[in-house]
């Protein structure tokens, strides 16, 4: 299947960075939100990020004009025209089921349907349209811009050609697209999550300050950044809930959440994203 137009749900952190890398990869790009400051917001991120990359000679001015075209939309009219819509909305099951009740609706018969969605069940969401042979995961890691990986997830229903297709699209993007099955946290949270979640147990315990268990992974594991930060990054609130999808779905107790962790999501320091976490921002 030849993809022109893609259609981007949300235009938070996720859904203006896949935006903007599916634009400046040459392909027709709309991104919707329903809340017109996040648009707005969005149209920044971009025009900023693109004039960075062109500055640094990763990006030329050509690909920074196709993604000063994005067109921005607060609903969801113009995705009768797109050939695949990728869904990055909260990371919510009741948000993403109504989400792709409406995709499924208004997108055309031969659309895909994807989700950027970072543990929940791929074949949950496609049971919900009709279409499940045409549903699948599109896990882009954070900041999209610049990270490589795409987690591609089969639900049970998705074909061959569907996931072809979007290796292909990955691939044009200038990503390096993984498949993994659909299983609970996929292949990068099933071991990413767990891991942050054990630094919560030590600065829990009283085993090392924030520093000290973010210097020692980075200075003794040659990890980029360390595990605490990286939860700020992700978003606390986005780790609790893989954790609690990992214990309920794998019925282990070694994915109990640290009970820091929930505290902290209650308390609304959930990372960057709020200006406190582990760390002040």
């Amino acid at each position: 299947m030849t993809i022109k137009h893609i259609f981007v749900i949300g235009a938070g952190t996720m859904g203006n960075g896949i935006a903007q890398v599916a634009a400046t990869s040459g392909y027709q790009v709309t991104c919707m939100d329903v809340a017109p400051a996040a648009l707005e917001k969005a149209k920044a991120t971009i025009a900023k990020s693109t004039a960075k990359l062109v500055e640094k000679g990763t990006l030329t001015p050509e690909q920074k004009a196709s993604a000063d075209a994005i067109q921005f939309a607060e609903n969801m009219d113009t995705m009768k025209d797109a050939d695949l819509v990728i869904e990055a909305a909260t990371e919510n099951p009741e948000l993403k089921f109504k989400i792709f009740k409406e995709m499924d609706e208004r997108a055309r018969a031969n659309a895909i349907l994807a989700t950027n969605t970072s543990s929940i069940s791929i074949t949950k969401i496609a049971a919900v349209t009709k279409r499940p042979d045409k549903v699948i995961g599109m896990h882009f890691m954070n900041p999209v811009p610049l990270m490589k990986l795409v987690e591609v997830i089969r639900g049970l229903g998705t074909s061959d050609e569907t996931t072809q297709t979007i290796v292909d699209v990955c691939k044009w993007m200038g990503k390096e697209p993984v498949e993994a099955n659909d299983s609970p946290g996929f292949i990068s949270n099933r071991i990413l999550c767990p891991m942050i979640n054990e630094a919560v147990f030590a600065l829990q315990e009283g085993v090392g300050t924030p520093e000290a268990i973010d210097q020692v992974m980075k200075l003794g594991m040659n990890h980029p950044m360390g595990p605490l930060t990286l939860a700020d990054l992700i978003g606390l609130d986005v780790v609790l809930f893989v954790m609690e999808v990992l214990q309920r779905d794998l019925g282990e107790d070694k994915y109990r959440p640290a009970y820091l962790l929930r505290k902290m999501v209650d308390a609304g320091h959930l990372g960057r994203k709020s200006g406190r976490g582990f760390y002040s921002y």
